[in-house]
């Protein structure tokens, strides 16, 4: 996701920032640059020419700055305006006052409509809202099996119905349904469609009209760029849409899509799509997009991600055990496992700051099957291995090496790795107020 635009643009806010005085003609100079890279990340023509104007016109008098750097200075002026391209400020569901609050997916066939629903719900259910979902795309073959099976994984209950293709009255019985059991959200996935099929946007005329939603989100493929733009232009046009889903981010490494959507539109992201798992749906913030882009980290989205994907009680219970008999193998490879639902390593070095694209490009050549080789080695071991790893002697460590199907210099790497972590830890438990607490968080340092 903008992994071409923030690479372009670091390169050249790096020129800038190399030379100690910026004369207007230098800043002229980089605004054509990142016009040129702006444009190659497809986002919208007007809208880049109105961004430098804006960009241009706060950068005079930055030439005579002494206190700060003009190159800074100017970063800074290019993160606010970014910010402000984005939609400013995060905004979130509009949650109505007396439940159950009720949302109209909408968007063309492909975009992800049904999958996004089936995540906001998940998501809403983590936040103790609980959510139905509402089979109303009878058109496409198996759409009500596919969200069936979603809402079965995910424990969300799913309100369809079979045989008709009146879409009014089965959104108004999954209403009511929602309404007995005391749901607090009511999802509505409904059949893609062109915006310019009038027949099938008078369904969803109809629809709207019937069931009064609080909210109706467009779901768009990020990856279309500026047909997603037009796209959401036509479907405001007719339904009015409260705010958009930009899907498939983690595919779209220019991000024309979500730089434009806003500007043209004027409705807000409200969430991206970021992977095919079920939790891969983020909550959108203008500003902590922008600092990505610019490379400037995001640490308070990989804080909020932590909390989510770490398992409080297993974390008390480790902290516990090893504050009283010390850590082990099988206690290295539970914080592990926590680190690995964070998901991958390359996404979580990305919201760190300084993190630049030579660094990531190191990253994406490592083994991504890391920690699988490292559970079958632990899992390969005995119990009184894995408890006291220091018996560790040759023979054993080729018959857990034969058993893992690794070498034997991985099985030592490990070892040597698990005895770096005792120290770190034996260490921390001499500082003050340390007390030997153990924390997964500590392993992503």
């Amino acid at each position: 996701m903008f992994d071409e635009l923030s690479e372009k643009l670091e390169a050249t806010f790096a020129r800038l920032r190399g030379r100690g005085v910026l004369t207007e003609a230098d800043i002229k100079e980089g605004l054509r640059e990142v016009r040129r890279v702006l444009l190659e990340a497809d986002v919208n023509f007007q809208l880049t020419r109105e961004f430098l104007e804006r960009v241009e016109k706060k950068a005079v008098g930055v030439t005579q700055l002494r206190t700060v750097s003009p190159g800074q200075q100017l970063v800074k002026i290019v993160y606010d305006e970014l910010t402000t391209m984005l939609g400013e400020r995060r905004e979130g569901l509009k949650l109505s006052a007396v439940p159950p609050t009720v949302i109209m997916m909408v968007g063309l066939q492909g975009s992800g409509k049904t999958t996004t629903a089936a995540k906001l719900a998940r998501r809403l259910k983590g936040e103790n809202r609980p959510a139905r979902l509402v089979a109303c795309d009878v058109y496409r073959p198996a759409a009500i099996d596919q969200l069936e099976t979603l809402g079965a994984q995910l424990d969300v209950p799913v309100y369809s119905e079979r045989g008709t293709q009146d879409v009014v009255r089965i959104a108004k019985a999954g209403i009511e349904q929602a309404k007995r059991a005391r749901d607090r959200v009511v999802i509505i996935d409904t059949a893609g469609r062109l915006q310019i099929d009038d027949d099938m946007m008078q369904e969803l005329d109809r629809l709207k009209a019937a069931i009064h939603p609080d909210e109706i989100l467009l779901v768009a493929d990020g990856m279309t760029g500026q047909d997603a733009v037009k796209i959401a232009q036509g479907f405001d046009q007719r339904l009015h849409v409260s705010g958009v889903i930009l899907t498939k981010m983690d595919g779209d490494a220019r991000g024309g899509a979500a730089l434009s959507i806003y500007g043209v539109t004027k409705k807000p992201i409200k969430y991206i799509g970021v992977g095919e798992k079920s939790d891969a749906l983020e909550e959108f913030h203008p500003e902590r997009m922008a600092g990505r882009i610019l490379q400037q980290g995001d640490i308070v989205s990989l804080v909020e991600k932590a909390q989510t994907a770490f398992d409080q009680d297993e974390a008390k219970r480790l902290e516990k055990k090893v504050r009283k008999e010390g850590m082990d193998l099988t206690d290295f490879l539970g914080a592990m496992k926590q680190i690995e639902r964070l998901g991958p390593l390359e996404g979580l070095l990305k919201m760190l700051p300084g993190v630049n694209s030579k660094m990531l490009k190191q990253v994406k050549s490592a083994d991504p099957k890391r920690l699988k080789h490292v559970e079958a080695i632990v899992l390969s071991m005995t119990f009184e291995e894995r408890k006291k790893p220091e018996i560790m002697n040759g023979s054993r460590r080729a018959r857990v090496a034969k058993g893992a199907g690794r070498s034997i210099s991985e099985v030592n790497r490990l070892l040597e790795q698990f005895r770096e972590m005792q120290k770190m830890m034996k260490k921390a438990s001499n500082l003050p107020g340390g007390g030997g607490k153990f924390n997964p968080n500590n392993f992503m340092r």
